[in-house]
């Protein structure tokens, strides 16, 4: 099956001199949830900025939904490409409504004002992400979990095929980690949406994500299915860490072993994890 992101022979630096990313090629399935991880400084952000053309590569092709990223007009590639960045304190007194309904924009008829239609998007996106109740509220009046429920309930609005999300947990305690991530996992199962999100939590990656794409690693980067790619020695090998490997029934964790763990080798080894 082709992707619904292709990405062939990519290479991308800040410089001429260095290349952050490399002969990059993968493939990202139609309705798949992937996971991008690895190291500070090894290009995740970077790889979801020339995802939706932010950036552009030095050398290599992307191709959305089988055309060349720059073959699109900002608004055709808006139909197909949702982006929620790292979450930034708001610095404008938008509502969450008129936050929600700037994602209709791209199909604003000929008055340049949104309709019944769009409003009837922007609610039903404020539903899905339990934040039709703060509707005409100030977005600055929320919590950083309730902001970023609605930046994902503006990328719902937008009903673009892709979803890509830089860090969509930083900054948020547990439940609110895990609530991101449930949301984004009925996002993919009920509405079919395809989504990548740049993330440092291996442990949310292993429990929601289909495939996970390792930046960092020897070869560069690494790409597969969640559960066959990490292993203690592959997350020893692309973040210089040891883990101690467990399980609770299906899921599997990993917990990070600093230098006074002593007995870290002891622990993998009678768990059967090495």
């Amino acid at each position: 099956m082709s992707g619904i992101i292709e990405v062939d022979n990519l290479t991308f630096g800040y410089t001429s001199e260095t290349a952050i990313l490399k002969d990059m090629s993968f493939n990202v399935r139609p309705g798949t949830f992937v996971a991008i991880a690895g190291p500070n400084g090894a290009g995740k952000s970077t790889l979801l900025n020339l995802m939706c053309r932010a950036l552009m590569p030095n050398s290599g092709t992307i191709r959305i939904d089988a055309a060349a990223i720059e073959s699109y007009s900002t608004k055709a590639l808006a139909a197909k490409v949702a982006v929620v960045r790292q979450e930034l304190a708001p610095i404008f007194g938008f509502s969450v409504m008129e936050t929600v309904l700037m994602a209709r924009t791209p199909y604003y008829g000929s008055t340049g004002f949104e309709g019944r239609a769009d409003r009837e998007i922007a609610n039903d996106a404020l539903e899905a992400t339990d934040t039709a109740r703060f509707a005409y509220r100030p977005l600055t009046s929320l919590s950083s979990g309730e902001r970023q429920r609605v930046f994902i309930a503006r990328a719902l609005a937008q009903n673009s095929l892709i979803m890509l999300l830089d860090e969509p947990t930083n900054f948020l305690d547990l439940k609110h980690q895990v609530g991101i991530y449930d949301l984004l996992k009925t996002a993919q199962v009920e509405k079919g949406k395809t989504i990548v999100a740049v993330t440092h939590d291996i442990n949310l990656a292993i429990q929601y994500c289909d495939e996970i794409l390792l930046l960092g690693a020897e070869s560069g980067y690494h790409i597969g299915k969640t559960k066959a790619v990490l292993s203690p020695e592959k997350i020893k090998e692309v973040f210089d860490v040891d883990v101690f490997a467990g399980g609770i029934g299906q899921e599997e964790f990993f917990i990070p072993l600093g230098k006074f763990a002593k007995d870290s080798i002891k622990m993998n080894k009678e768990s059967g994890n090495i």
